[in-house]
């Protein structure tokens, strides 16, 4: 039975880090500056209200997480507060979520590639799945080790940027843009340049940023003390939001006025270019290549994973619950990458289309699974009063601000279907969704005729 059992390979060490790069991303690098186009300066309220409700989202799953030992990730939470329909359905849309988000991803790490070498996108594509396989083979550490240098490589350029921005604050630094002022941030418009609507139009993008946060939640089984590292980690998640969002993105605006950027180009590539760093493109390039290929990772990691525990669960092929000599769920894993070279193969067919579908699909999903998270944790608090008496990482303001957060997803998928460009990928998902269902109401009546 050891050898069928997840191994606790996570640090501390690997858990912070792992938490740090799931709130830093493409969203971040790359669909701010989209964002910024679409709400001006008030962008930062949407990044700020968006984390505060990811932040209890991860309380609510922290508690659940803690409060039985057996729990491995948040497919048997819903199991059992929703029952096996909803954990069917629950794990088999993350799984989803992160084949969507990470087949935009490594498509981009060829694109990024493509900045230094003349060669096929498809290449260093392909070369990318093969690396991180071969690591996510070996042990859960190695891909511990891998997030924590990833995420480490975003965290230093981001202290960095601000550190730069301080620093040209305090100096006045002229920019081809005008003075380095915290005036840039209003005097070009005002907080709402484009109004009420283009700062609602920007949640669908600052929802992408936030998908991944949860990710502490899937490895809670392969963490060693996860009693002492997942509080840590979620507690940590406030800060963490003000600081690499909230503080980046405005030091970004006071550098350059919002007007300046583009949605076409990362904005922490033009901050850098602007303060006449000359290797700058070059830099974030590198960057935000590392940062697709951590994502990439963590899809890896987290579809595996899925797999493995629907496999354990029978909700898919046993198969994916055998682990090899490393305590890693190789067939899973080997399933999850063949889906996403596929998936690479589609997203290069149509690159101008693919990245706005894949982000909008992967937030809609996304927002079910922070959904099923927090009905679960209302179910936990009126089923088991004793249980949750006794919890040591009891989730603040709840019941109350459960319902809340569940208004505000459901507030931003009304602004998905009034949006033009996301509204196409909303009428598409729920077809996922129908053939999820089917698929349970198939596999039940074929239990139940096995039974007879």
């Amino acid at each position: 039975m050891g050898q069928q059992e997840l191994k606790r390979g996570l640090e501390n060490r690997h858990v912070q880090l792992i938490a740090i790069g799931g709130t830093i991303g493409t969203g971040l690098f790359l669909g701010s500056g989209k964002a910024i186009q679409l709400a001006g300066p008030s962008i930062i309220f949407a990044y700020f209200i968006v984390g505060i409700a990811i932040f209890f989202v991860m309380r609510a799953l922290g508690e659940l997480l803690l409060s039985k030992a057996g729990y491995q990730s948040f497919t048997d939470i819903a199991e059992d507060y929703l029952g096996p329909r909803a954990a069917f359905v629950t794990g088999w849309t993350y799984w989803f979520c992160w084949i969507m988000t990470a087949m935009a991803d490594v498509i981009a790490v060829g694109v990024y590639v493509k900045y230094w070498f003349d060669i096929p996108q498809w290449i260093p594509a392909v070369i990318c799945l093969i690396i991180l396989l071969s690591l996510n083979l070996l042990t859960v550490k190695s891909f511990g080790e891998l997030e924590f240098w990833f995420a480490l490589i975003k965290v230093v350029t981001i202290l960095a940027l601000i550190a730069i921005g301080v620093v040209l604050l305090v100096i006045g630094f002229q920019t081809d843009a005008g003075t380095v002022s915290v005036k840039n941030i209003w005097e070009h418009g005002g907080w709402f340049p484009n109004g009420v609507s283009g700062f609602l139009l920007s949640f669908q993008m600052v929802v992408f940023a936030y998908v991944g946060v949860e990710l502490v939640g899937v490895s809670a089984a392969e963490t060693s003390n996860p009693e002492k590292n997942i509080p840590s980690a979620i507690n940590k998640i406030p800060l963490r939001i003000l600081f690499f969002y909230v503080g980046a993105l405005i030091i970004l605006l006071c550098i350059n006025p919002w007007t300046e950027l583009t949605p076409s180009e990362s904005p922490f590539v033009k901050t850098f270019a602007l303060v006449g760093i000359p290797i700058a493109a070059g830099i974030i390039n590198f960057v935000v290549l590392t940062s697709a290929a951590s994502a990439c990772n963590s899809g890896m990691f987290s579809t595996s994973r899925i797999l493995y525990n629907l496999g354990k669960n029978n909700q898919a092929p046993t198969g994916f619950a055998k682990l090899n000599k490393n305590h890693v769920p190789s067939n899973a894993l080997f399933i999850s990458t063949l889906v996403l070279s596929v998936g690479a193969l589609l997203s290069k067919l149509i690159p101008e289309q693919a990245f706005g579908i894949v982000t909008t699909i992967s937030a809609i999903c996304f927002i079910w699974v922070w959904g099923v998270i927090l009905i679960c944790h209302l179910r936990y608090k009126k089923t088991q009063p004793e249980l949750q008496a006794k919890s040591k990482f009891k989730a603040p303001l709840t019941p109350f601000i459960n319902y809340v957060v569940l208004t505000l997803f459901a507030i931003v998928l009304m602004i998905m279907l009034y949006a033009e460009e996301t509204r196409p990928a909303l009428l598409l998902t729920p077809i996922w969704f129908v053939l999820l269902f089917t698929l349970y109401a198939s596999r039940r009546r074929k239990e139940q005729r096995n039974r007879v």
